[in-house]
């Protein structure tokens, strides 16, 4: 079959119903068709979309959106998927709305092959990861907004209320007020008040329980993923499973590690012109695994010495703390790009408690020489905390000769 039977497809999602076109390579129109947000209606979109010759791909408009269910049922009977971008507000001016005309111009980008992504496959593990998160997101969210509207009641309650919890910091404050009981002598204001803070401070405490089971969830999922990151230092469970999310199920479908880092807005974008030669701030991509580089960028600034040493030598030559924080989220990205992309062997800690009861050393012996809590220590062996640095720091140290161990 000659090139010139080969079509493109482009699909125009909504919540209800998804409109279908084809074109030909050279750009002709061949047909379109609404069809609904159904398993069915997938079945039948994807046979008119494959009946009209070899189909070369299908460009979906939002993908982890309201195209997601049919981008699985397509890429599940083999058809290629994109997702197209949005056109230019100044050529949908000009060509006007329709949700035939939009899906003639999906098939059109997905044609071309330039505004077009490599969807995310939205099918394992990190799917789940992505649900977990924002459930727990929403929890966090719906806490905050608890103790604000507790410590907002407060400054309003009646002065005997109000003198009771006055200087209560926020955990102990919930904590008094979730057990209270209604006082004797309270008119009706006051009453109603201390219901009103003891309902709100047993929802806070029923969120706290909520957020401890997905965090729960989240580190159990992501070291199903990818266990090794989490040994990374300044690497938590949360901020690994947000940048496995913005990674996909396919990783492989981000074709570097610039990619990588431009994906979560970590990579500045060229601003030069004429004689001017600069870069700027990316402002785009991915904010919340921008804000997860940016956690484990503070982490380690505040606890590992090879960054602060880099941040050091940044400062020197004139670098605010703006910028250093700029580089280092640059290379965190290069670094998580390809701990995702290669997974890393987790390494155990296992052998480390019987070595050094073997040698006779205390958890207090241990912790004064590394120069650490004894907790982190403790932590470590039991596997509670995964930091491979400080492991094979520790390692190194216990396989030393027992009299550089005393000596130190």
């Amino acid at each position: 079959m000659h090139a010139g039977s080969h079509v493109v497809a482009g699909v125009d999602t909504h919540k209800d119903t998804h409109f279908a076109a084809v074109i030909t390579v050279t750009g002709q129109q061949v047909g379109a068709a609404e069809f609904p947000a159904t398993e069915s209606g997938y079945r039948a979109l994807t046979e008119f979309i494959t009946c009209h010759g070899p189909l070369l791909r299908a460009g979906v408009e939002g993908t982890n959106a309201y195209g997601a269910g049919l981008s699985r049922h397509l890429r599940e009977v083999g058809v290629p998927v994109v997702e197209v971008l949005r056109p230019a507000r100044q050529l949908r001016r000009m060509r006007g709305k329709s949700d035939q005309i939009d899906a003639y111009a999906a098939a059109q980008i997905a044609l071309a092959d330039v505004d077009t992504v490599t969807a995310k496959t939205s099918a394992g593990t990190v799917e789940a990861i992505r649900v977990t998160f924002a459930a727990r997101r929403s929890a966090i969210k719906a806490h905050s907004e608890v103790i604000t509207q507790i410590k907002s009641l407060l400054v309003t309650a009646p002065e005997p209320v109000r003198a009771e919890y006055r200087h209560l910091a926020t955990g102990r404050l919930i904590s008094m007020l979730a057990n209270s009981r209604p006082r004797v002598g309270d008119d009706e204001v006051a009453a109603r008040t201390r219901v009103a803070l003891k309902r709100l401070a047993t929802r806070c405490r029923q969120l706290d329980a909520e957020i401890d089971s997905h965090d729960t969830d989240l580190h159990d999922l992501v070291s199903q993923v990818n266990p090794g990151i989490l040994q990374v230092h300044g690497i938590a469970a949360t901020t690994a499973a947000q940048l496995l999310i913005t990674a996909g199920d396919n990783p492989d479908r981000i074709g570097s590690e610039a990619a990588f880092a431009m994906l979560c807005g970590a990579a500045p974008i060229p601003a030069s012109s004429g004689k001017t030669s600069r870069h700027r701030l990316n402002r785009g991509g991915d904010r919340h695994a921008n804000s997860a580089l940016h956690q484990i960028a503070k982490v380690r600034l505040g606890t590992d010495p090879d960054t602060r040493a880099y941040a050091a030598r940044l400062t020197a030559a004139g670098k605010s703390k703006k910028d250093i924080l700029r580089c280092l989220k640059r290379a965190i990205a290069r670094q998580v790009f390809h701990l995702i992309t290669n997974p890393p062997v987790i390494e155990h800690s296992d052998d480390l408690r019987p070595a050094r009861q073997a040698l006779g050393l205390t958890l207090a012996n241990v912790a004064d020489a590394l120069g650490c809590s004894i907790m982190k220590i403790s932590q470590l062996e039991r596997g509670t905390i995964r930091d491979v640095r400080f492991l094979r720091h520790y390692r190194a140290w216990l396989t030393a000769t027992p009299e550089l161990q005393l000596a130190a």
